[in-house]
């Protein structure tokens, strides 16, 4: 007997030790909280297709200031800029931009434009006086990541130095007009086509156009996840930006003259006359938010205001992915 109580004492013990080594362990940890509240509601309408396009500067385009008046000794970086462009376009880099994103995203940023222009030019290395390329672009290309991915292994390559200027389409034209840019990288067609009408463009050997379009993505409708404004079961997205209007919820635009602030200028009823004029918009400012700002900007702002907006995909998921930050 005396056997079977100390058996019983001893598994008592047991249980007990156990017991308090489960109440020692620590508690499951909890993912953190994300700081991005907004998400993707509309995409791959035909509508929000995102072209973007690579264009010279002609050195000898009438460059003016920013009060018209004409700029002199300006200096373009002609083989730079063909150097570059003749990189990017080539099947090797066409490459490396449609795969960028996949890894840490699950799924491309970019895709390759069917039928875009691919170059086979031999690439020189840089000299002294044709080291430096000045780029001017979107920031879309910039905050997404894909310039600070792919410039770098050209640099490497050939021994240039890009310097990049980013700012909405609008701007990163207009700081070309004034001879600060070798080329531009950009993603508005009018724009694009008036910067070669007014003769600021030029065609390099071996392509048939000043403008060469290359890569796409889309526009994406970004809003909050409660969706008051019920844009996921939209038609298309133009009957989701009357939803939003109608509703009067908040919506935040680049403002800026961007190429997504032109796109979204192109989906608002007709009936509203919202215009990049301010006075367009004046009685609708409980509800239309115009910022002048850039993408990541405006992301963080709308994030912030349970907003809706209307971004390009690959800075949005970039912004995801960071947890709520563009950085550079």
């Amino acid at each position: 007997m005396k056997k079977y109580v100390s058996l019983l004492l001893a598994l008592l013990m047991i249980c007990s030790l156990c017991a308090c080594g489960n109440d020692n362990e620590p508690a499951p940890t909890k993912e953190p909280e994300s700081n991005v509240k907004i998400d993707i509601l509309l995409e791959q309408d035909d509508s929000m297709k995102n072209t973007y396009s690579l264009l010279a500067v002609d050195p000898a385009a009438p460059f003016a200031d920013a009060d018209g008046n004409p700029v002199s000794d300006v200096k373009i970086n002609t083989v730079g800029a063909d150097a570059l462009i003749n990189w990017l376009l080539s099947k090797e880099t066409m490459e490396l931009a449609a795969n960028y994103g996949n890894d840490t995203y699950g799924e491309c940023l970019f895709y390759a434009l069917d039928g875009a222009p691919v170059s086979k030019a031999a690439i020189p290395q840089a000299e002294d006086e044709t080291t430096t390329i000045r780029v001017s672009t979107t920031t879309s290309v910039n905050d997404s990541g894909l310039l600070g991915y792919l410039l770098p292994k050209f640099e490497e390559a050939y021994g240039y130095e890009v310097e990049v200027f980013s700012a909405g389409t609008g701007k990163a034209i207009a700081n070309a007009k004034m001879g600060n840019a070798d080329l531009i990288l950009v993603h508005a067609k009018a724009q694009e086509e008036a910067f070669v009408d007014e003769g600021f463009a030029r065609v390099i050997d071996g392509m048939d156009a000043e403008r060469l379009s290359f890569l796409y993505n889309y526009f994406v409708l970004v809003g909050p996840a409660d969706d008051p404004a019920d844009v996921k079961n939209a038609a298309d997205v133009k009957a989701a930006f009357k939803a939003i209007a109608d509703g009067k919820y908040k919506f935040v635009s680049r403002g800026d003259g961007s190429g997504t602030h032109t796109k979204e200028l192109s989906l608002w009823p007709e009936e509203l006359g919202i215009t990049a004029e301010q006075e367009s918009f004046a009685d609708y400012t409980e509800w239309y938010v115009s910022s002048n700002a850039g993408m990541g900007v405006c992301l963080t702002m709308a994030n912030e205001q349970g907003a809706y907006i209307l971004s390009d995909k690959a800075t949005f998921l970039t912004f995801r992915a960071n947890d709520g930050v563009i950085e550079g």
